[in-house]
């Protein structure tokens, strides 16, 4: 059965985007959606797949696998990008690279150490995020944003890994503005690293912004925004 309504969404967010692109001068910037598929069942994501998004963020390894094994099949694998946006353990690392295109929530050398080890067993190069803690929340992960330059250069010359750029989870607020400062300092924060991309990354991944606030997130700069209740749930 379809559900007309993810469609909808859908095409109310890119029209969004789109509006904030223009309005920030930088009607080129590529932003990217990333579909935040936990607790959501494969005929929903099939529905989002249709709709032209590619990249799936998952919160739990566990959950992810059954998901990736359902929609394995070359109508849709192809197509996916994984994502793993919520806390990684060091024992979920060998099923996360297996799995995840891209594992967003690096938040320590010791885990950065562990995805490489296991990319290298099965000879992948593994992208990654540095997750930062950008408010003072204590109960979120990441690293702080002065460890930042310190543990970019360490982990760098890890072997299969690929540092694309940073993510942070703002606090959860009912105002999209409180979200602002630390956006801010995100953006700010991955302007000052030279990053040494590949040739074909024109620009480090800065992902920031949710379903409450991921205008503000474009606003100050993202180019990866992690939605969930903006398209699965009713207007």
């Amino acid at each position: 059965m379809i559900d007309e309504r993810i469609g909808r969404n859908i095409d109310r967010i890119r029209q969004v985007v789109s509006a904030l692109r223009a309005a920030t001068g930088e009607s080129r910037r590529e932003i990217t959606i990333v579909a935040v598929t936990k607790g959501r069942t494969v005929e929903q994501i099939k529905e989002v797949i249709a709709q032209g998004i590619a990249g799936i963020g998952e919160n739990r390894v566990q959950e992810a696998l059954v998901k990736y094994n359902a929609l394995s099949h070359p109508r849709y694998a192809p197509r996916l990008k994984w994502h793993m946006i919520g806390h990684l353990q060091t024992n979920k690392v060998k099923e996360a690279v297996r799995i995840f295109d891209l594992i967003q929530s690096v938040d320590s050398p010791r885990l950065a150490q562990a995805i490489s080890k296991e990319a290298g067993k099965i000879n992948k190069q593994q992208d990654i995020l540095l997750e930062v803690q950008t408010s003072p929340e204590e109960s979120k992960f990441g690293l702080k944003p002065q460890e930042i330059p310190e543990v970019f250069k360490e982990i760098s010359c890890l072997p299969h890994l690929e540092v694309k750029g940073l993510m942070t989870i703002a606090p959860f607020t009912d105002n999209p503005e409180t979200s602002r400062p630390y956006f801010k300092m995100l953006r700010e924060l991955s302007e000052k690293i030279d990053w040494r991309l590949e040739a074909g990354d024109r620009r480090p991944i800065v992902s920031m912004g949710m379903s409450g606030d991921f205008s503000v997130a474009i606003e100050e700069g993202a180019n990866m925004i992690r939605l969930g209740r903006a398209i699965f749930s009713r207007p």
